[in-house]
């Protein structure tokens, strides 16, 4: 063959065979986005990987398997497994009143799995909602509670955590004289009443709030021996007390 037959068939071949390289690179590439595609499109079908079993854990005393799963229903239909976004069914719960903590995750193929941390009421507030142990106001109705023997609180929006901690430093001191407190009241001038479970009132006012109980139960056994049913008494005095008698009359008691 002669060299200029030799570079004739070179020209022919260099071309044609890098036009079939490209070609074949570009079907590979062609071949290898159809299959992405196609497995995305097979794992985001909803028909095909759906959300069909949802387990709830946690130690749940207020709120049933039923309130949560339809709390999470109301969300309208879960996505696939691979599209349905886990957070925004945590944001949901959360939003639930008595949930004070909520942990979602997604276990292959088809299931949620939710752990649950529900508030633990330690008051009623303003005799409508209700005081966790952290002392904040969570929205759940105080006609949950109605048989348990929670303290009410009653005072100004954002004093529920200072209210909470008051009782908390009251209480034993009460208790130790044989006494509970049913009602706490704080109003706007900062001015404490207590109403006990025997149905004593007590003004304490604004300052020395535990000296003023303790001078109540130092006197109280006194009072008592008057025979006669207390309606409240005033400790905001520097020395003794004022005790209303139930038969509407008041009497001065010096320490």
């Amino acid at each position: 063959m002669t060299e200029a037959a030799l570079k004739q068939n070179h020209w022919v071949s260099g071309p044609w065979s890098q036009w079939r390289g490209l070609s074949f690179l570009a079907l590979v590439i062609a071949g290898m986005i159809w299959l992405f595609v196609s497995v995305m499109h097979w794992m985001t079908d909803a028909n095909r990987m759906p959300l069909s079993q949802l387990i709830i854990q946690g130690d749940l005393e207020h709120l049933t398997t039923e309130q949560v799963r339809q709390g999470i229903l109301k969300m309208g239909a879960l996505s696939s497994f691979m599209l349905q976004d886990v957070d925004e069914i945590q944001y949901t719960l959360e939003s639930l009143p008595w949930i004070a903590q909520a942990s979602v995750r997604k276990q292959w193929p088809d299931t949620v799995k939710v752990y649950l941390v529900e508030h633990r009421p330690a008051a009623v507030w303003n005799d409508k909602f209700l005081v966790n142990q952290q002392g904040l106001v969570f929205e759940a109705p105080a006609s949950d509670v109605s048989g348990e023997s929670l303290v009410t609180l009653e005072g100004p929006d954002g004093s529920s955590e200072e209210m909470l901690k008051t009782w908390r430093e009251m209480q034993p001191e009460l208790q130790r004289g044989g006494l509970e407190i049913v009602r706490l009241s704080l109003n706007q001038r900062r001015s404490w009443r207590i109403w006990l479970s025997n149905g004593i009132r007590l003004e304490l006012g604004r300052e020395a709030r535990l000296e003023r109980i303790k001078r109540f139960l130092w006197l109280y056994p006194e009072l008592e021996q008057q025979g006669k049913a207390i309606d409240y008494v005033d400790l905001r005095y520097d020395t003794g007390v004022a005790v209303g008698w139930q038969q509407n009359n008041e009497e001065v008691v010096q320490e």
